[in-house]
């Protein structure tokens, strides 16, 4: 035997599973899979893009099916937290893939998305049902979901779930649920809130680690590039950074702190004639899915995103990544520059950065543990602008 059938995924499922394309486990999927069979809690250390939702679905999956299709009304035998919508929407798309031709429920529970469409696909009970904290954390407080009968608990992303501050939900929820269950936690990084939080409810758990927590990539060529302080700087920084890659950039993701930006940068581009989207926390569900997936499928060239966007996106070939703004936490640069370099390809990296942002840079690098090096001159460079074509600020509803 090899492949997945010597994990023991066995019957329709590894019939599935090979007809989707996934023949070679990668190496989250061969540690995890295994000791999740035999009822073990896991606590996994692994990027984006390491494979890690086959690697806690399949063997869920293998159980549910061994359960056959009767279950009580309001109840969910297995429960996935994920932090953002769009994580929770690419988890369920992954488990039908996985699981096609077998006959497993599964609903989504999302903020941003009708309550009465969720209560109504959750009545009869579900075999796997995916949510975020919040609109699960009302379900249950209203009546409408009883988690009495799940048997499988996984958390996903645990350390954006902290930075978004769904522990105490989490916490709650974990408290609703049997102790008899088995839990499966996956973090990208492990500051010590998770490890408090996987102490206390996780069960002997086996550890898996697939990568050096916090590493970015080696495939992935990371440059730093120099800008004056003002936006209309750096949007000519970025705009002459895209034309310069034009020729090998297939697709990118622009990533920008904070959503005012995300809507100055993205009006900017449009003006310039590029082919850009944007996607931040307060597009309504719909809007948000529909940018993605003209994203996805080619029909945007650029997206322009927040930080909620950073993690958990399923786009496999994203050739670059800008950060049009260096990120405050250390940590969500190396998030950031996953998007790109994914599935064993090579990607590439800009990161414009002003003289203000040298201490985040630093943080930056003693986290990597490696320099990162300057595109075209470091900011000892910087020539002072005098307002670029991008111009300086004008008032009314023109400005880019």
């Amino acid at each position: 035997m090899n492949g997945f059938a010597a994990l023991g995924i066995t019957g329709a499922l590894l019939k599935a599973t090979n007809a989707a394309g996934f023949t070679d486990p990668k190496p989250i999927q061969a540690q995890a899979i295994p000791p999740q069979l035999e009822g073990r809690d896991i606590f996994g250390i692994a990027q984006t893009g390491s494979g890690k939702t086959a690697a806690f679905a399949l063997p869920i999956l293998s159980k549910i099916i061994a359960l056959g299709t009767k279950r009580r009304p309001k109840t969910a035998r297995a429960l996935i937290l994920a932090p953002t919508r769009e994580l929770a929407v690419q988890i369920e798309e992954m488990i039908k893939l996985l699981a096609k031709g077998a006959h497993v429920s599964t609903a989504l529970v999302l903020g941003g998305v009708s309550r009465f469409s969720q209560v109504k696909k959750v009545a009869p009970g579900v075999d796997i049902l995916i949510a975020t904290p919040g609109r699960l954390t009302d379900l249950v407080r209203e009546g409408d979901l009883v988690l009495a009968d799940t048997k499988w608990l996984v958390l996903d992303e645990g350390d954006r779930m902290l930075d978004m501050g769904f522990i105490p939900d989490i916490e709650r929820i974990c408290e609703m649920i049997p102790f008899t269950r088995q839990t499966l936690f996956f973090s990208a990084t492990m500051p010590p809130e998770i490890t408090k939080l996987t102490e206390k409810f996780l069960h002997a758990p086996v550890r898996v680690e697939v990568s050096k927590a916090a590493s970015a990539a080696t495939n992935i060529i990371q440059r730093l590039v120099k800008s004056g302080p003002k936006p209309w700087d750096k949007r000519e920084t970025l705009r002459n950074l895209m034309k310069a890659e034009d020729a090998e950039l297939k697709n990118a993701i622009i990533f920008c702190n904070r959503k005012v930006e995300v809507s100055e940068l993205f009006r900017s581009l449009l003006k310039y004639d590029f082919d850009a989207g944007a996607l931040h926390g307060d597009m309504d569900q719909r809007a948000r899915m529909q940018m993605l997936a003209n994203f996805r499928d080619g029909k945007l060239r650029y997206l322009v995103a927040s930080d909620v966007a950073a993690r958990g996106l399923d786009i496999p070939d994203v050739s670059h990544v800008f950060n049009y703004d260096v990120p405050i936490h250390a940590e969500d640069y190396v998030h950031r520059i996953g998007r790109t370099g994914r599935a064993g390809r090579s990607g590439k990296s800009f990161t414009i950065a002003t003289k203000s942002d040298t201490k985040y840079i630093d943080a930056i690098e003693r986290l990597i543990g490696t320099k990162i090096e300057w595109h075209d001159g470091d900011l000892s460079t910087v020539v002072a602008s005098e307002g670029g074509e991008d111009e300086a600020p004008r008032r009314g509803r023109g400005a880019p």
